[in-house]
């Protein structure tokens, strides 16, 4: 960040009093400019014994397959974003029913929260940044086609839980570039 988005002067980076980080501070009207991480939000989105899969039409990861997600928008909840961005993604309309897996990346200061989801019909298709959609059961997902390792881990979550018969809250953190990951169960 260069200049503040109140004044238009030019921000330096500086620990604000009462504070322990640095953040980007406009001397010139004193406002202190906050970088929080970002939200995506997004659906395993169930038909059945099968999941809806979205194949990227955009970068990063263009051509691979995820689960139908996106960046939360202010003034929305957690649950609409998930919903909204399924629409968006597979035109595809869900209803929500729990929170199933919690990915913190804090190397890319963002989280990805998916919900579980019952698909409410099969007229899903391809949304504006989606090259197809198709539903998957777990022997025939594309795993080593995925775009991203929090759907990796929330996938691999979501069938062992199946399998269990007993769905958990999974909480995850994605370890710098490393490819390793802590994992936390909740009930």
């Amino acid at each position: 960040m260069k200049f503040c988005s109140e004044c238009g002067g030019t921000v330096e980076l500086a620990i604000p009093d009462g504070d322990s980080l640095p953040r980007h501070v406009c001397p010139q009207c004193g406002t202190i400019h906050y970088q929080n991480p970002k939200l995506v939000v997004g659906c395993i989105a169930e038909w059945h014994d099968r999941i809806l899969l979205c194949r990227r039409s955009i970068e990063p990861r263009y051509g691979l397959w995820t689960l139908p997600a996106g960046f939360m928008e202010n003034g929305e909840s957690t649950a609409q974003a998930a919903i909204r961005e399924t629409l968006e993604e597979a035109c595809a309309r869900v209803e929500i029913q729990q929170l199933f897996s919690l990915v913190n990346v804090p190397h890319i200061n963002q989280v990805h929260l998916f919900y579980r989801a019952r698909l409410l019909d099969t007229g899903f298709a391809a949304g504006l940044e989606t090259l197809e959609t198709a539903l998957f059961s777990e022997e025939a997902l594309p795993w080593q086609s995925l775009a991203f390792q929090s759907v990796t881990l929330c996938l691999q979550a979501y069938f062992a839980d199946r399998r269990r018969g007993r769905f958990l809250l999974h909480e995850d953190c994605i370890l710098r570039r490393s490819g390793q990951f802590s994992e936390h169960r909740r009930a």
